[in-house]
């Protein structure tokens, strides 16, 4: 008997008793770049593949910047102990968390369901959380079954890349659903003292139900706030709202667990709201010097020929765009490069400066409306942008951390200063309409961007913005905090006053302030990476004309009305037609 054989006979033995809680999906996948047909299906051999953590991006696994089409592929024996609920539930499901960007799942070699659109009609759904049926008549049981996801990403991290992949049989409690239902869109509170807040359960069972419903409220500093319970009856197929009140909460974010837990029944609802967000008082922390430091770095900066190289790139050229690489040198004479697309219609043109995330790898934006201009910028340390500066990641955060003035961020906030000084030298540019945007890293280099150069920057887009009000983003989330921990472990000779110091050079709550331009805000509630506590740190700090939208479902990312509405924003401000 060969050990694969061997392997599913124990997996069979195992799920039978219960061990692994009615979920037998593997965390690890076989995974294979590139596409073909004949990897979904049920007799394709992928032995040989690589395997794969399915909660993590392929980019953190043994495939840096890789962009494009990929495979996962599991093998699992599903035990017919489980076939009745299934059939009296309506089959399984199959929870592959989010996914970056496009996938088409397949089951035993048939096509099930696909969520975004492969290109050319690329359309990216990475936030959209993938929980697909599994339909009872197409399972083997007692036997093997092939799960297949092709996946396609166009740029930055890629894969399978948020929570556990699970199979579990579809149960009594998925008859009911809970819900807030703020009347608060956003779930942003804005006046009054005490919050309301109001749970919503929907019920399609055929039965009255009757239990405890719990809830249980923590702040964004991990500390309890409320935790409260009340009994409930729900009748058959119906929907019925319940209330909480939480006493004078004070500003900032709160997240929120509800249960409901009765004989038959026990099912849990995670959300998130805000109080009062602008009042959150964070206040500047930045050194003596501060503004005599980024004054230097752009004297440093100007005295460095930015040697401008524009090379056409014929194969990324379509019908109403030009696509060109572009070199130039920023500031320690450290090369950099970005992308510059451009419409073919004669004229002078609107202009977007589009600013990566941590670790990404920026990419022609050829996806775009055809009357703007765009420029994708590498800085230092990323994408194409490597040859001169590259301490990789992890590292990054911690690059020169002892010296504020070769700190990484010092030079890739003039990096971004740079792609602003080769817009302004392009007689297709219309320098009156220069935008900045960007999300995460990209939003904290959108704020320092616009504030380093507030006599050039039109608009300010920053989008769930990171590099924040460091002391207590550090207390917030668990990353990047831990990565400072455990540098400041190695390094005896770096004190945690020497990491905060030079940190309080680049945060941007500390920079907020010099921003002349209108600004818009896009942020996630649900955002452990950026939580909304640093966003709102430096965005109370601006003393521009500003609004923000929030998103109560998304968590580190932003979904595509957002996009839409954006586009909407800067045309009307622009007064672009």
């Amino acid at each position: 008997m060969n050990k694969i054989n061997l392997s599913i006979i124990v997996l069979l033995i195992l799920f039978q008793t219960n061990l692994f809680a009615q979920n037998p999906l593997n965390e690890k996948w076989k995974f294979k770049i590139g596409d073909d047909p004949e990897w979904a299906s049920l007799s394709f051999n992928d032995t040989l593949w690589t395997n794969l953590l399915t909660n993590e991006s392929w980019e953190n696994q043994g495939f840096p910047n890789y962009d494009g089409y990929a495979f996962y592929r599991t093998t699992v024996i599903i035990p017919s102990i489980y076939k009745a609920d299934a059939e009296k539930y309506g089959g399984l499901w199959l929870h592959l968390g989010k996914i970056k960007d496009v996938d088409s799942t397949f089951f035993n070699g048939k096509f099930l369901i696909k969520t975004g659109s492969f290109p050319p009609n690329f359309i990216s759904k990475y936030i959209t959380p993938r929980n697909y049926t599994l339909p009872v008549n197409e399972i083997k049981w007692d036997k093997p079954n092939v799960i297949a996801v092709k996946v396609y990403n166009y740029t930055g991290s890629g894969g399978l890349y948020l929570d556990p992949v699970s199979l579990v049989v579809k149960e009594k409690s998925d008859l009911f659903t809970i819900q807030a239902a703020f009347k608060e869109s956003d779930q942003i509170i804005r006046d009054g003292s005490d919050v309301v807040i109001p749970i919503r359960i929907k019920s399609a069972d055929r039965y009255a139900y009757s239990g405890k419903l719990s809830l249980s409220v923590v702040s964004d500093f991990k500390m309890d706030i409320s935790n409260q319970s009340q009994d409930i009856k729900i009748d058959k197929k119906s929907v019925k709202d319940f209330t909480f009140i939480i006493k004078d909460p004070a500003p900032g974010f709160y997240n929120v667990v509800v249960k409901m837990e009765g004989k038959q029944v026990s099912k849990t609802q995670c959300f998130s709201f805000g109080v009062k967000p602008e009042k959150i008082q964070s206040l500047v922390d930045h050194p003596a010097d501060f503004e005599s430091y980024w004054n230097r770095a752009r004297k440093e900066l100007a005295a460095v020929d930015p040697q401008f190289k524009v090379i056409k790139m014929d194969s990324l050229c379509t019908s109403s765009k030009n696509v060109f690489l572009v070199e130039m040198r920023s500031l320690g004479n450290v090369l950099i490069r970005g992308w510059y697309t451009v419409p073919k219609k004669e004229g002078k043109h609107p202009a977007i400066l589009q600013l990566q995330g941590y670790s990404s790898n920026a990419k022609p934006a050829i996806n775009y409306g055809d009357d703007f201009i765009r420029f994708c910028l590498n800085i230092r340390g990323h994408g194409n942008s490597r040859d001169n500066v590259n301490p990789g990641f992890p590292g990054y955060l911690q690059y020169f951390i002892n010296d504020k003035e070769q700190y990484i961020y010092r030079g890739a906030y003039m990096d971004c200063i740079r792609a602003m000084d080769f817009l302004f030298s392009r007689p297709e540019v219309d320098t009156t309409r220069v935008v900045v945007e960007g999300v995460s890293q990209g939003g904290a280099l959108t704020i320092a961007t616009a504030a380093l150069d507030n006599k050039r920057v039109r608009l300010c887009v920053p989008q769930i913005p990171f590099l924040s009000d460091f002391p207590h983003y550090f207390q917030i989330a668990d990353w990047p905090g831990n990565e400072f921990v455990s540098y400041v472990k190695n390094h005896p000779k770096t004190s945690w006053e020497t990491v905060y110091n030079t940190l309080s050079y680049i945060d941007i709550k500390n920079l907020a302030g010099w921003v002349k331009c209108p600004v818009l805000m896009g942020f996630g509630l649900l955002d452990k990476t950026c939580p909304p506590h640093i966003n709102f740190a430096a965005y109370n700090q601006l003393t521009c004309h500003k609004e923000y939208i929030a998103f109560p479902t998304t968590g580190h990312d932003i979904p595509d009305e957002f996009r839409t509405y954006e586009m909407e924003w800067i045309r009307k401000t622009l007064g672009v037609n």
